[in-house]
């Protein structure tokens, strides 16, 4: 069984920091993250909202639509390559902790499955 830990949404802009500091004015959201083609707001609460505000996909992937935090990135992407799915990006280990893969889902959008590595038991 898998457990989705975080779903957050992915919005494609040309101006991450001027779209985040909008909704940081607006609804008081914290900088969880900022590396300047990303940046992600939250907050510590445990409903972990987020959003994020991507120019790019990070490592030459298009920006997802949707990601999709889970416990075990490697057993979701077994189950996709199972089932058939489009592989938009492959599994990877990133140089920002994060291991991710990208799939499309029926409707063409762009799914980022991931897990931090550091919350990994590898």
């Amino acid at each position: 069984m898998v457990t989705v830990r975080r779903i957050v949404a992915d919005i494609g802009v040309e101006n991450p920091a001027e779209v985040a500091g909008f909704y940081r004015r607006l609804f008081d959201l914290d900088v969880l993250m900022d590396q300047g083609w990303i940046v992600t707001l939250g907050t510590a609460e445990k409903a972990r909202v987020q959003v994020a505000f991507l120019s790019e996909g990070g490592a030459g992937a298009p920006v997802p639509d949707l990601s999709i935090e889970v416990d075990d990135p490697d057993e979701v992407y077994q189950r996709a390559q199972t089932s058939g799915c489009e592989i938009v990006y492959p599994l990877t280990d990133e140089p920002w902790q994060v291991r991710r893969f990208f799939l499309r889902d029926p409707a063409g959008r762009v799914i980022n499955v991931l897990a931090h590595l550091q919350d990994q038991d590898r």
